[in-house]
């Protein structure tokens, strides 16, 4: 299905874009002058992330300023100014110091968005530790995986979660030196220790050590489909694909208040949850509940957000329950809405124009990338469904091996092909720990193929086909499941699809499509009918979904994407794999 491009003016803008010509940016680009806007550690000492998303600020002009305003389930918030940040981050380091960690050593964080998550976050990469954000969600097996995994030295987690998760791994983690109590009033033994206490005993004094742009800073795990989940390691070079995204798709200005829906234990809630606004010097949204459409609504509201960033799972709710934010809210202030995760169904940029009187600009990345790297940006037009063009200082192309070390890049338009991209960027992950041969698999002929399938169209923007293991082949056509999940949700009935390839001895695989649908729609023959003609009618028979299952929500992780490889194992009998991210059914 066709789905006209959003044509946008200079009279819609609400403040002129960052990034005005595309073209003029990119010819113009360096890494260079990127890293001339930021300030550097004084003396020459390096690159810290903490040093420039909070120091550099809390000492300047914006030291009074709301870097992060949260708002806690219960209806209490808090306004923490840059300059308290800088005390509190420093007071952190300090207790770090303390403990005896060193340099590159481990501090993992398993908590809700409090402020702590964020206080630790940042002390940590102050004292040239690494951060690596634990999801709150995860059960006691996950936990102990990413923190052997990860050699953590240091857990800062909750009481309550100590006791559900934590305890039963402790013989089980001989390397892990203390646990910090975030609301412990005291000290519980001698690896149990009281956070609250540590910090009140510290100093507010911390002075950085040097840091060079290569050291480790962060470690993101990703779960496989049933293997061991891989630690991508990212550094603090990566500060500059932080800003410059943040920059130019973000599109982020002096006065704005911003507010990522994304939590820390995925790399979008720390590369864009923590860092990127706090480089910017604006005010960063944290919110501590899970989605509630009745509460977002409130707080773009009553924060007055201006830039929004969330993912399809949350748009695809609203549109489900048939919402229209812009209608019952005072949303004036915002200007723009972004959405990463999985791909944005074309109907979802839609709705955005509907109902939030503006378009939601999609953008692609991955944990690996640590930043985002094709994007629509507020100055161009949006083509629904599309993942947008590379931001400038990212070279992508479409390709195909032509040998076990080769790949050929290809030039003619709307040909599938893997989506490949040329290393050198600086949020590119430097290894998988523990894991150097899988990382090296990843290169082939000087480019970094990403897993994922995709086309580029004449003009150069990039169309998401699927990630390559989701590929259905059916007689002896290359299906992706996005195409066929997006024709579907432009039914009325259809509130999100998810599809699969199920063998068949005849054709390979036929295309299977589970279905959940909107409120007043009957999951009846009549309508499983009426769905698989309107699908044959615009992808034609050999591609449209030849049974359709309807269910009342679809497995989905906790960043919002929908578990295609779930769905596939729960209709064949095979195992499930690790579910540590699912997120509960609603």
């Amino acid at each position: 299905m066709h789905w006209p491009a959003i044509q946008k003016s200079p009279a819609s803008w609400k403040v002129p874009p960052n990034l005005l010509d595309y073209g003029d940016t990119v010819a113009a680009f360096s890494w260079d002058a990127i890293r001339a806007e930021l300030q550097g550690l004084p003396q020459g000492r390096g690159l810290n992330i903490a040093h420039e998303a909070v120091d550099r600020h809390a000492d300047g002009p914006l030291g009074e300023r709301t870097a992060i305003q949260w708002l806690g389930a219960d209806g209490n918030a808090s306004a923490v100014s840059y300059r308290e940040l800088k005390r509190l981050t420093n007071r952190f380091a300090n207790v770090l110091h303390a403990l005896g960690i060193a340099k590159a050593d481990t501090v993992g964080v398993l908590a809700g968005r409090i402020p702590e998550l964020y206080i630790a976050a940042l002390g940590t990469l102050k004292h040239t530790s690494v951060f690596c954000p634990l999801f709150s969600a995860f059960g006691p097996e996950p936990i102990f995986q990413r923190l052997s995994r990860g050699d953590a030295k240091i857990l800062v987690t909750s009481e309550a979660l100590f006791r559900r998760k934590v305890d039963v791994l402790m013989d089980r983690l001989p390397a892990l030196q203390n646990v910090l109590l975030v609301d412990a009033d005291d000290h519980r033994s001698g690896r149990l220790l009281s956070l609250p206490r540590l910090m009140a005993e510290a100093s507010e004094d911390f002075v950085i050590p040097p840091t060079s742009p290569e050291d480790i800073a962060v470690l993101h795990f990703t779960s496989g489909t049933t293997g061991m989940p891989k630690g991508a390691l990212h550094v603090h070079g990566a500060a500059l694909t932080h800003y410059m995204t943040g920059k130019f798709v973000m599109d982020f200005h002096a006065d704005d208040v911003f507010w990522c829906t994304a939590d820390p234990g995925w790399v979008t809630g720390t590369s864009y949850g923590i860092i990127a606004p706090l480089l910017h010097g604006i005010t960063n949204i944290v919110d501590e509940v899970d989605f509630d459409a009745v509460r977002w609504c409130r707080i773009l509201e009553s924060e007055k957000v201006s830039v929004w960033y969330t993912a399809p799972t949350a748009i695809r709710r609203f549109m489900r329950m048939g919402i229209d934010p812009a209608q019952a809210y005072d949303l004036s202030r915002l200007r723009l809405v972004h959405s990463v995760g999985e791909p944005l169904n074309p109907e979802a940029v839609i709705w955005g124009v509907k109902a939030l009187g503006l378009p939601i600009h999609d953008n692609w990345w991955q944990t690996e990338t640590g930043g985002i790297m094709i994007a629509n940006f507020p100055s161009m037009e949006i083509r629904p469904g599309s993942m947008g063009r590379p931001l400038p200082g990212i070279e992508a192309a479409i390709v195909e091996r032509v040998g076990e070390n080769e790949v050929r890049v290809i030039e003619a338009p709307d040909v599938q092909g893997d989506l490949a991209l040329r290393p050198g960027w600086p949020s590119m992950f430097r290894s998988y720990l523990h894991d150097e041969a899988r990382y090296q698999k990843c290169f082939v002929g000087g480019w970094y193929l990403t897993g994922d399938l995709a086309r580029r169209d004449a003009d150069g923007y990039f169309w998401f086909v699927g990630r390559a293991d989701d590929i259905i082949k059916t007689s002896g056509h290359m299906v992706g499941p996005f195409e066929v999940e997006s024709t579907l949700m432009a039914h009325p009935a259809v509130a999100e699809a998810g599809v699969i390839g199920k063998p068949d001895p005849l054709i390979g695989e036929l295309v299977k499509a589970f279905v959940s649908l909107k409120p007043g729609f009957a999951p009846d023959d009549a309508l499983r009918l009426e769905l698989i003609g309107f699908a044959r009618k615009r992808l034609g028979s050999a591609v449209a979904p030849k049974e359709i299952d309807f269910k009342p929500d679809l497995p989905k992780n906790k960043a919002g994407k929908i578990m295609r490889r779930l769905l596939k194992a729960r209709e064949l009998g095979l195992p499930e794999g690790d579910l540590s991210t699912l997120e509960e059914s609603r």
